[in-house]
C-alpha cells in the first residue's frame, strides 16, 4: 500500500496496525522518494486460525479407538 506523507500523519496509528497484523510493508511518499515502514517480523499465521468446532466427540475418545481389528500384516 502506498500512502502520502498527510495521509500518514492522519491515519498512523491505523496504517501502524495495519503493518503489524498484516506484515505487509506500507510506502510512503515524500517529495518525490519513497520510505517504506515495514515490521521486524512476519505475523504468526497459526495464531490467526480460528478454533472450528468439527469433533462431534470428546476428542480422548479418538485416542484410545482400537484398531486392531483394521490392520492387515
Amino acid at each position: 500500500m502506498r500512502v502520502t506523507a498527510s495521509h500518514l500523519r492522519q491515519d498512523i496509528y491505523r496504517i501502524l496496525d495495519q503493518v503489524l497484523n498484516s506484515g505487509k510493508a506500507v510506502e510512503i511518499e515524500r517529495r518525490g522518494r519513497i520510505l517504506r515502514i515495514v515490521p521486524d517480523r512476519k505475523p504468526d499465521k497459526l495464531a490467526k486460525l480460528k478454533p472450528r468446532k468439527y469433533l462431534k466427540c470428546d476428542p480422548e475418545e479418538l485416542v484410545h479407538i482400537d484398531w486392531s481389528g483394521e490392520w492387515r500384516p
